[in-house]
């Protein structure tokens, strides 16, 4: 990859990292490539609530007009809503404005082609190149040739129609929390979920800029669990701030993660003959007990590296029905291009109403390992893996746990962070484990 695209578009502190005048050499560069296809190329632009991210939109809607381009404003909107209306639309992309599970201040720009997928390293490459280029030669056409702004947020109603077309289920009866993170599902998520018949507790949907994530949504779950509880519901649902991913939490008030919705999802795909190939995909993240439950179910489960779109990547190219994350970042390709937070909760609750089960007995069918996971704040993530200390200490852990666990080392795709995971049938072991390799991480590569 180059210096601008990581591993989810482009991000940073926005207005330091991510500037306005970026955002604009974006929307011109991205003009200047898909215009290749087509004299007036049309891109979707959605955003998350952040503050910076009407700064970020305006910057970048007025690059695609300096450069010919048609943008389409659809405001605040989750992210796969932005891929599914670059494509029922005919556009040549959509554009998310958001850093998804990130705090407020830092922001993102990332791309999706005409058919709902994200680009392809080349595609990217390729931006970068127009990007960085000095001089701008790129085309400034001027007259009628201007592009324009259409500001379409009543476009979301079309995305509420398509979720809502995925699952064949009465919600009635059913109590449900659910938490919008202060983030782009506090419109949709609650809308959807009472167009359906359910008794709705929102919480978290009150933005202000300045609050999305902030100790709420999937990830810091306490205040769902505890709302779940207080009001004895059925099951919460938190969503993350762009609302691609989700988790849940059962009637009790226990967490159900991505890799247990996945085993839920799955069994019910296999029990109607929809999973394809009978197969799941998962990364190298998910816990030992979801290939325990699917093989348990008669299924099959293929790995991949960490990231969405290695998991699409594999789905797309051997026609594979259902894979994600345990983050709860999940694709149904039925229904999505990409990870999509409402349609994993839609599916997840028609599951539990075809079941006749409550959640937590559905949890059940999976057995969670102990897992441990210690992000670590380094200066520099470049060189890790080269580093003689750091594999030694991995290799020992590694050495311990022998075949009953695992370790897990990565660096994040979008935070200075080293990422360090353990698993196996003791909790107190991974703990000191984890400990020893975090130690020689923090003492090779000070924050």
């Amino acid at each position: 990859m180059g210096k601008l695209f990581g591993t989810d578009g482009v991000r940073g502190v926005a207005n330091t990292e991510l500037t306005p005048e970026l955002a604009f050499r974006l929307g011109r560069a991205a003009t200047a490539f898909f215009g290749r296809e087509c004299t007036r190329p049309k891109f979707v632009v959605g955003r998350d609530t952040r503050i910076s991210g009407q700064m970020l939109e305006s910057a970048l809607a007025a690059g695609i007009c300096s450069a010919g381009g048609e943008a389409i404003n659809v405001g605040v909107i989750p992210t796969p809503a932005v891929a599914y209306l670059a494509r029922v639309m005919g556009a040549q992309a959509g554009v998310v404005i958001s850093a998804s599970h990130n705090p407020y201040p830092d922001n993102g720009i990332k791309f999706f082609s005409g058919n709902g997928n994200k680009l392809p390293d080349a595609t990217e490459d390729e931006l970068e190149k127009l990007v960085l280029a000095e001089p701008d030669l790129l085309a400034r056409p001027s007259g009628e040739n201007v592009g324009s702004i259409q500001y379409r947020h009543d476009l979301i109603d079309t995305y509420i129609e398509h979720a809502i077309s995925t699952v064949d289920a009465d919600f009635k009866g059913l109590k449900i929390v659910v938490d919008c993170a202060h983030g782009a599902a506090y419109e949709v998520a609650p809308t959807i979920f009472k167009r359906l018949g359910a008794q709705v507790i929102v919480l978290n949907n009150q933005p202000t800029g300045t609050n999305i994530n902030l100790e709420c949504g999937s990830t810091h779950l306490d205040s769902l669990k505890a709302a779940v509880v207080e009001h004895q519901a059925d099951l919460g649902i938190g969503h993350d701030g762009d609302a691609d991913r989700c988790l849940a939490v059962d009637e009790t008030g226990n967490v159900v993660d991505g890799d247990q919705i996945m085993v839920i999802c799955a069994q019910e795909l296999l029990r109607c003959g929809k999973l394809s190939d009978n197969t799941l995909v998962a990364t190298v993240m998910s816990n030992i007990g979801l290939h325990q439950a699917i093989k348990r179910a008669g299924g099959n489960v293929v790995i991949t590296p960490v990231g969405d779109r290695y998991v699409l990547e594999v789905m797309n190219a051997h026609g594979y029905s259902l894979g994600g994350e345990q983050s709860g970042h999940i694709i149904f390709s039925e229904h999505s291009t990409t990870g999509d937070g409402i349609v994993t909760a839609l599916q997840l609750i028609a599951a539990l109403i075809n079941s006749g089960k409550k959640l937590s007995e559905l949890a059940a069918l999976m057995t969670c390992f102990p897992q441990l996971l210690v992000n670590v704040r380094v200066g520099s993530k470049d060189g890790w893996q080269e580093n003689t200390n750091i594999t030694a200490a991995i290799r020992a852990a590694e050495a311990e746990l022998g075949e009953n666990g695992r370790v897990l080392v990565r660096p994040s795709g979008t935070e200075p962070l080293i990422r360090v995971m353990a698993e196996g049938p003791s909790l107190v072991e991974l703990e000191r484990l984890v400990k020893n390799v975090v130690a020689v991480i923090r003492q090779e590569l000070p924050g």
